[in-house]
């Protein structure tokens, strides 16, 4: 039986974290702080990723740290879940990324770690980033919401999320894809959400999604229904709470099978109290302060966890 959630995440810790350039292009939510310089921002960054860190395995969550090198630079590195994806059939797939300087961060000798020392099995490594010859891009599961168990791809286009990459991922993993447009405001203009998990996520039975964002009503009601045909509680939250990121969670498993929905300080502090108790109807929550790490990176939570549903050996 294919499972939605797991109990086994990746992440990397940063080495040389700060504002990115390239990246904001497109990305909206980053942001300049002000008198903050990259070395601060790198030891902030570290300090809130060892407490999210610390947070995750307090309640049984198997979390596999890799440390980031200062060499190649990679101020993004924290994001690990752009540039990969691991599946219960033993695939594990990398993906082409929009930023030259975030393309450093693939790391091929990670997937022989988890093999020899932690036990995974790889049957196989998909390898799409030859796409970025054609400046076509698709940044993993930033640019796709998986709904693992129903094989359904849930995608917002946009300059990282190309409908040709998508369609490509969809036939070598038999998905089906739900493409939309999600937008956001910026300076009076609507215009796409770089990543589809800033605006939805799914648990095994209810969803956080900014409806608001899918501007088009057709495209909005494709989404709702394929959402409620597959079972999941569709649980709306507003453009303004998808700004503090409240849509970029992950619902992730311990490993007595217990569901957790994981999310920053910002994104929880957001929440009515509605939405909350309808979140935890389902799962419980885990929030850790990101606020360095939201700002100057413009992703949150979700971004930095990369789920490993590999199988283990025999």
């Amino acid at each position: 039986m294919i499972k939605q959630i797991t109990s086994h995440i990746m992440m990397v810790r940063p080495a040389s974290f700060r504002y990115n350039a390239q990246t904001a292009e497109n990305n909206f939510y980053q942001k300049v702080l002000e008198g903050l310089s990259d070395e601060d921002a790198n030891k902030m960054a570290q300090e809130e990723f060892d407490s999210f860190v610390e947070k995750l395995r307090s309640e049984g969550i198997n979390v596999y740290v890799f440390q980031d090198s200062s060499e190649p630079d990679t101020p993004d590195s924290v994001f690990p879940n752009n540039w990969v994806s691991f599946h219960d059939d033993g695939k594990i797939v990398m993906y082409p990324i929009y930023a030259e300087n975030r393309r450093l961060e693939r790391r091929e000798e990670i997937f022989e770690i988890l093999a020899d020392d932690f036990g995974f099995k790889v049957e196989e490594i998909q390898d799409l980033t030859h796409f970025e010859d054609e400046g076509l891009f698709l940044e993993g599961t930033g640019s796709m919401i998986l709904d693992r168990e129903n094989k359904i791809a849930y995608a917002a286009i946009s300059d990282r999320t190309d409908f040709h990459v998508l369609e490509t991922f969809c036939d070598h993993l038999d998905y089906e894809a739900i493409a939309f447009t999600a937008n956001q405001t910026v300076n009076g203009r609507r215009l796409p959400i770089y990543h589809t998990n800033v605006m939805m996520c799914l648990g095994t039975k209810f969803s956080v999604i900014c409806m608001n964002s899918i501007d088009d009503p057709q495209d909005r009601k494709v989404v709702k229904n394929a959402l409620k045909e597959s079972g999941k509680k569709i649980i709306e939250i507003t453009e303004d709470q998808n700004g503090h990121f409240a849509g970029n969670m992950l619902s992730v498993a311990n490993e007595k099978g217990d569901e957790y929905c994981v999310m920053s300080s910002a994104a929880h502090k957001s929440l009515r109290t509605d939405q909350i108790e309808a979140i935890e109807k389902h799962a419980k929550i885990i929030h850790s302060s990101l606020d360095t790490i939201e700002a100057l990176g413009g992703g949150s939570a979700r971004c930095m966890m990369a789920e490993i549903f590999l199988p283990k050996q025999i």
